[in-house]
């Protein structure tokens, strides 16, 4: 990379697909990567409100629908940059509907859309805080990563709804380990890299909705340590943006905790967890 690509972090003139552009971090996203000269092609459940290329309607949940997305982007040509971001939280249709769309339905749009993806290309995925633990469930995760087919996968956690818990934080953690796992592949026979940020809380729609809907206060109760306060979109999405940049040209595999130090105070103990209190 020369120096004049540096005001765009290497984006400037290469094109995007991301899905999640319609709202919270993928729409941050989107409108940071035109500004930063990359064209974007959007593939979500609504059309995005910011500037972008192109955009196709597909549903994460809905298998024939990712592979009709997928179709309709050939027009937007090679990919430089895949950004698979959209996520939902377990409440808006239950665990399995939360699994199918955060891991099942991204893990699909990615691999239809890696043939695509440009030799030396990057991935970026958002996992979250929630999946710090995946070391605690690995002997699972690497049991489903071998589950190839959405169906499968579906087929898989209606068996074993323990493994399931409650959808979110083991769909979190499976992308985490799917990750590190496919990193070494896409890295030797393409140069591919792969990563992804843990965010924790950020101040979105998202989370709104997340507090309406489980009866917790998020807002009151969830330490902030860095910040004072949540994360905006436009911070996680910097943080993800800079991770992927070509000038990060050995990072691959990796997954960035972009929580305030959170998950770490958790882990060592510096941290009190946050006690959840249900809403009266």
């Amino acid at each position: 990379m020369s120096r004049s690509d540096l005001d765009g972090l290497g984006y400037r003139g290469t094109t995007v697909v991301l899905t999640g552009g319609a709202s919270g971090m993928g729409e941050a996203a989107t409108r940071i990567l035109g500004e930063l000269g990359a064209s974007v092609h959007v593939a979500d459940i609504a059309e995005p409100k910011v500037e972008h290329a192109g955009f196709v309607h597909m549903d994460l949940s809905d298998a024939s629908s990712v592979e009709q997305a997928a179709k309709a982007l050939e027009e937007a040509g090679a990919i430089d940059f895949l950004f698979p971001l959209a996520g939902i939280p377990p409440h808006t249709f239950g665990p399995l509907h939360c699994m199918m769309v955060n891991y099942a339905g991204t893990r699909q749009f990615t691999e239809l859309m890696l043939p695509r993806v440009r030799d030396g290309g990057t991935i970026g995925l958002i996992a979250s805080t929630a999946g710090r633990n995946w070391r605690d469930h690995l002997t699972d995760h690497l049991e489903a990563i071998r589950l190839d087919t959405p169906a499968a996968i579906q087929a898989h956690y209606q068996a074993n709804p323990d493994k399931l818990r409650d959808g979110y934080s083991s769909s979190k953690e499976l992308l985490i380990v799917w990750a590190q796992q496919v990193a070494i592949s896409l890295a030797q026979e393409r140069r591919i890299r792969i990563n992804g940020i843990a965010p924790c809380p950020v101040d979105t729609p998202f989370m709104e909705s997340t507090g309406q809907n489980t009866g917790i206060d998020f807002h009151n109760d969830y330490p902030y340590p860095l910040l004072g306060r949540m994360a905006s979109a436009e911070e996680q999405a910097w943080s993800l943006l800079l991770l992927s940049s070509p000038l990060n040209a050995s990072v691959t595999g990796a997954t960035l905790f972009t929580d305030q130090g959170i998950a770490g105070g958790w882990l060592t103990g510096s941290l009190e967890p946050p006690s959840y209190q249900p809403r009266k």
